[in-house]
């Protein structure tokens, strides 16, 4: 699964086009487990995801705050481009798709 990059601009219109189920990984470049997730969406082949999107948290400040991005990294869930959920699994393929699983048979959050 090919990650695209979003910053602050191009962040909502990205996702409010994207049809279906899409992932945001939330990282940093000196994050040691951001670069563990990010071979692991790369890698991960699951039908439940439609777009996957990274956001550099250094150069993307102000989506950081709007979306408490406390702990790097951090991993939401968008469905038809609203929020759904924020996603907390192991690093792991089956553990992501469980959770996936879970979070989008569960009533969407309220958006941070």
């Amino acid at each position: 699964m090919y990650l695209t990059a979003l910053n602050e601009f191009d962040f909502h219109p990205s996702l409010s086009h994207s049809a279906g189920v899409s992932l945001v990984l939330f990282t940093a470049p000196h994050c040691g487990s951001c670069r563990v997730w990010v071979q692991l969406l790369q890698n991960l082949s699951t039908p439940l995801i439609q777009h996957a999107y990274s956001v550099d948290v250094q150069t993307a400040t102000a989506l950081a705050r709007e979306y408490d991005v406390f702990h790097l990294p951090s991993l939401f869930l968008f469905v038809d481009g609203r929020f759904h959920a924020p996603l907390q699994a192991e690093a792991q393929p089956s553990a992501v798709v469980a959770a996936i699983q879970h979070a989008l048979n569960a009533p969407a959050h309220e958006e941070p």
